[in-house]
């Protein structure tokens, strides 16, 4: 496997890793024959008062890649009291969850001996929950007022029609740092909280490593290691451990791609005419290799961007190393044309996708780019729009 493929393939594994539950359990433990034993004892509790919540049922339950597994549940009563118990084997991820509305819960980190009090409205159970009796229940609630506010300056962001792109994703990354803020101020104060389960998504990667913040690592790291001193031992340190290491090999793997260290592989195709056109003799100059398609709709809306790019920065030493996936070469020269795609470096094997080049470079979808340096190497990959700007502004700034 291409480095470009395998940092993409883990970098999606270590998400959907890091969202399922620290702890596995199940309500009744089982003998090695798979058969139903004595249902573990109650090791913790939720009680309080829920005002206005009679009649509703509330709940504990894990998400899992099995679906949401219950751990217990209990009516709360006319008055808005109610009490429950249930048993989890050691530190985990847990919903709290209020009536049959999926979105109406809190995310916990429930612990053996918990005795965990609620005393709210069925208004305010969301984002004022009023939680004590843990070590981790302040951390929770200064949280839930940190959602609270990010939940309504994003419904006022959606309602703003007259915003324009730019304004929205300005307002939306400064509501997401101020969450992220607080993640990290909150983590790095006490490292081994439970609670720092539930902060540490907010320090993930949400798309790619583009943008991303490697300080985050170090945050986690010290998570990790106060779990591994405070629950030495348990599922919970050793799989939290576990995902901070996916997540580093994932990033230095990515930060490969992108910081100059690996060179790009060789490319030697023919152009249209015929004559053969090697990678390697764009060595001195910025090359951006664009993967396309004439038959591909977002390439072709994507070439005039490319153009553009082209045009201002071909004076300072940039150019366009453009490899189609195309099978049909009048089709090939016609959106050459037709997009007028001016530098001279178009090639093509026609083999489509079963060309080598898409194991080679890990592509499996196109548009696809590798942006090189002038000295072959490899700083920017699946790069587009203005993010492919500001690379070029950059590199041309170092120069």
């Amino acid at each position: 496997m291409s480095l470009f493929k395998k940092n993409r393939t883990l970098f999606f594994l270590l998400i959907a890793a890091i969202i399922i539950p620290i702890v596995y359990f199940s309500l009744n433990s089982t003998n090695e024959n798979g058969q139903n034993t004595e249902k573990p004892k109650d090791n913790f509790t939720i009680s309080g008062n829920i005002k206005g919540a009679d009649g509703l049922r509330i709940y504990v339950e894990a998400p899992s890649d099995r679906g949401m597994i219950p751990v217990s549940d209990t009516v709360i009563n006319s008055d808005g009291s109610f009490r429950l118990n249930g048993n989890v084997p050691g530190l985990g991820f847990f919903l709290i969850r209020l009536g049959e509305n999926p979105e109406n819960a809190i995310q916990a980190t429930i612990e053996p001996n918990n005795k965990i009090v609620l005393n709210t409205s069925l208004e305010d159970f969301k984002f004022k929950p009023n939680m004590n009796g843990t070590s981790w229940a302040k951390m929770l609630n200064e949280h839930q007022e940190i959602m609270r506010v990010f939940e309504q300056e994003q419904k006022l962001l959606m309602a703003n029609k007259s915003a324009s792109k730019e304004e929205i994703n300005e307002s939306f990354f400064a509501s997401k740092k101020k969450v992220e803020d607080f993640a990290k101020a909150s983590m790095l104060r006490d490292p081994g909280n439970a609670y720092n389960i539930v902060l540490s998504m907010a320090l993930l990667p949400s798309a790619s490593f583009t943008d991303w913040d490697p300080d985050n690592l170090k945050v986690l790291e010290a998570v990790a290691q106060g779990f591994e001193t405070k629950y030495n031992g348990q599922p919970a340190a050793k799989t939290f451990r576990g995902q901070v290491d996916q997540i580093r090999e994932a990033y230095d793997q990515y930060a490969a791609t992108t910081n100059g260290t690996i060179a790009a592989p060789e490319i030697a195709l023919n152009d249209p005419t015929g004559k053969l056109l090697k990678l390697s003799d764009l060595k001195g100059k910025v090359v951006l290799i664009d993967f396309w398609a004439s038959w591909c709709g977002p390439c072709r809306k994507e070439n005039p961007n490319v153009v553009r790019l082209y045009k201002k920065y071909n004076k300072q030493g940039f150019t366009v190393f453009s490899v189609s996936l195309d099978e049909d070469v009048e089709a090939w020269k016609n959106a050459i044309q037709k997009d007028g795609l001016i530098w001279p470096y178009h090639v093509s094997d026609l083999k489509g996708w079963k060309t080598s080049l898409t194991a080679v470079y890990g592509i499996e979808a196109i548009p696809y780019t590798v942006l090189i340096n002038k000295e072959g190497k490899v700083i920017g990959t699946n790069l587009r729009g203005e993010q492919l700007e500001q690379k070029l502004e950059e590199e041309f700034k170092k120069l």
